[in-house]
């Protein structure tokens, strides 16, 4: 929840005794008559408080002339004109008065107290038609009302305004001045039980002087005896990343307030970043409801497209991420940022690309600056352009976004590894080199730089950038997986397996590590050693899908346990219904067994889905010629030795090929 604006009206809601808000404490008088001419102002002084009262305000105001003419030392006469002035706003005339007030004694505390409050309120819309002193409320206008009020408050708590020293208090944060904002505030809080936003100003000055802490411990104490301060609490709560108390904390003030939408869709919001698939369909189901009932609230539909996609919900959030952009007139930057990532995750990236590419021309042409649009949505076009293999059309979305946000880091990685599948490895090279001047300890800036390095030919230094940056990052086991792949694809195996083994004595219980291990145990072709690896995996994490797919495809590429192959493949699919690689796994543990009809329709989802995987274009292929369709199998077999395989046997595709030629009767 926003702690709510400073905003420096005079009138204020602090609870006042005696005379209406804004008016101050009548505990300074003109000192007693020591003269003719003294007690006859002090008469003229006490006729216009009447009249005053008595909604004479013109009346008021002359007999408060006359009071001055008869006793012109006195500064609080002008002092109380210029607070009478300021309950009629006239501000000008209010601002004349408290000067010549201070002429007479610079710390007078009402005529402090007026100005400081002018000054406060330079800008602000305070009635129609009110006059305002010239100048806008400004830096300048807020140094000097904190300093009037500084001496307006200058006396006994008991006699001061409270108006005025809350003003001071929104003054001090508006500031940055939280040291002087907190005692205050204390002070005020304490003594005002009603007044709401004084704890919200106390907990924005404890967040501005660094004690985030402490405001959550401050609001803690309090949401018992006031519960509406329930929302700022799961507020700070977010602003320290703790989402399970935010979430339940918003809970609670949703309690309160069923029906405020607001409320819960920060409530839903809070779900979903606390994680948890339970949390998420509660989070789904709160959104739900909310959209029911306001089918154009941009935020809750974004959000509720998020739960559905992070739920696997492909086709509920697709129509959710559509129904954002239909009611924003089709121009909701966030409801195709929800497209694009729902359509991603069932691997629909010509669709993808056929949203994008006409939303983002369509931005192109809006006035204004758009650079957070276009950066927030080119590296999904991108990314869409490179799974096509359209890898020109993914460099430059990926290029135009570095130059939009060029401290962006993951973006900067899409750059690289765009040009990498562009085998443009030169420029990939250079985009990691300077990339990681500016961000040296960034492991993936390393990674990526290490790989451009290795197929640029550069073998040794890419595996020295990652040596250096094992020394760097000792406590981050990615950094180890990361050097482990490239001896492994510098066919430095036994290097690679040393290097993930000491890796596991270091985090026994991180799977991620085991699972790099039975992967380079298979590309030495230590089967038996693989398996065992991929097998703890699934036993520590049923769910672990990229196991349970890579031991499936082991076994099937051996041609051996194909039963037991396809078991473990429909097991990862059950996880990931819509991954193209599973569905080639199965296909081709189908082939394998020679049941031609289950491997073809597997094996055909996989081909459009992965249009440049070269592997599974192969495989495609080599299904399609044992079912007679030679030209279909050609087109497979090309897109293969076009596509993004550097270890595909390019020689025994080009052979197949020339087989299906000659079977068809042609060169």
């Amino acid at each position: 929840m926003k702690l709510a604006a400073l905003v420096m009206a005079v009138s204020l809601a602090v609870p006042a005794a005696g005379r209406a808000q804004g008016t101050p404490a009548r505990g300074l008088q003109p000192a007693a008559p020591a003269s003719q001419k003294m007690a006859q102002a002090y008469e003229q002084f006490l006729l216009a408080r009447h009249l005053e009262d008595a909604d004479d305000v013109t009346g008021a105001i002359a007999a408060y002339r006359r009071a001055m003419d008869l006793d012109p030392s006195a500064a609080d006469i002008p002092a109380e004109l210029a607070a009478l002035y300021l309950r009629q706003d006239r501000l000008p005339e209010a601002e004349s008065a408290a000067e010549a007030a201070l002429k007479i004694a610079p710390a007078n505390p009402e005529a402090n107290r007026v100005l400081g409050l002018i000054y406060a309120t330079g800008g602000e819309n305070r009635r129609q038609g009110a006059q305002r002193p010239a100048g806008a409320a400004s830096a300048e206008n807020v140094a000097k009302a904190i300093g009037h009020l500084e001496l307006a408050i200058a006396r006994p708590i008991a006699e001061a305004d409270l108006n005025a020293r809350a003003t001071l208090a929104r003054l001090y944060v508006r500031a940055g001045s939280f040291d002087k904002a907190i005692p205050l505030l204390t002070d005020l809080v304490r003594g005002q039980s009603g007044w709401l936003e004084g704890p919200l100003l106390l907990a924005e000055a404890y967040l501005g002087s660094g004690r985030t802490k402490d405001a959550i411990d401050w609001l803690e104490g309090q949401v018992a005896d006031d519960p509406r301060l329930l929302p700022t609490l799961a507020d700070f709560y977010e602003r320290e990343r703790r989402w399970t108390d935010a979430a339940r904390t918003y809970g609670l003030a949703v309690q309160l307030a069923p029906r405020n939408a607001e409320l819960r869709t920060r409530y839903a919001s809070a779900l979903l970043n606390s994680g948890g698939r339970d949390a998420m369909r509660q989070a789904r189901d709160v959104l739900r409801d909310v959209t029911s009932a306001r089918s154009t609230d941009a935020r809750a539909l974004y959000l509720l497209s998020e739960a559905e996609r992070r739920l696997g919900e492909y086709q509920a959030a697709e129509a959710t991420a559509r129904r954002l952009i239909a009611a924003q007139n089709g121009r909701s930057v966030y409801g195709f940022y929800a497209l694009a990532a729902a359509l991603e995750g069932r691997r629909q990236y010509r669709a993808t690309v056929d949203a994008l590419a006409p939303a983002i021309a369509d931005i192109r042409t809006q006035p204004g600056d758009h650079a957070a649009d276009l950066g927030l949505l080119l590296p999904h076009l991108g990314f869409g352009y490179q799974q096509l293999g359209q890898h020109d059309q993914a460099v430059a979305a990926f290029d135009e976004a570095h130059r939009l946000q060029p401290n962006d880091q993951a973006v900067t990685g899409y750059l690289i590894e765009a040009n990498l599948a562009a085998k443009r490895l030169g420029a990939a090279v250079e985009i990691a080199r300077q990339a990681r001047e500016g961000h040296p300890d960034d492991l993936r800036l390393a990674r990526l730089l290490a790989q451009a390095l290795h197929q640029d030919g550069k073998v040794d230094q890419g595996i020295s950038v990652l040596e250096d940056a094992v020394k760097a990052h000792a406590d981050e086991p990615p950094a180890y997986m990361a050097l482990a792949q490239l001896y492994s694809d510098a066919s430095r195996g036994d290097q690679a397996v040393r290097v993930l083994q000491d890796a596991q004595i270091r985090f026994p219980s991180n799977n991620a590590i085991v699972f790099e291990l039975g992967a380079v145990f298979d590309r030495q072709k230590r089967f038996v050693d693989a398996e065992a690896a991929f097998q703890v995996v699934i036993a520590r994490e049923p769910d672990h899908a990229q196991a349970l797919n890579y031991l499936g495809y082991m076994l099937a590429e051996r041609g051996e346990r194909l039963d037991e192959s396809v078991g473990y493949v429909k097991r990862a699919l059950q996880i990931d219904p819509d991954n193209g690689s599973y569905l080639d796994s199965l296909g081709w543990a189908y082939f394998k067994a020679n049941k031609l009809d289950l491997a073809e329709d597997n094996l055909r989802r996989a081909a459009e889905q992965l249009v440049t995987n070269s592997v599974i274009q192969d495989h495609y292929g080599d299904l399609l010629s044992k079912l007679g369709r030679n030209e279909d199998a050609i087109a497979a077999w090309t897109r293969a030795l076009s596509g993004d395989g550097d270890s595909i046997d390019r020689p025994g595709i080009d052979g197949k090929i020339r087989t299906a030629r000659q079977r068809l009767g042609r060169r």
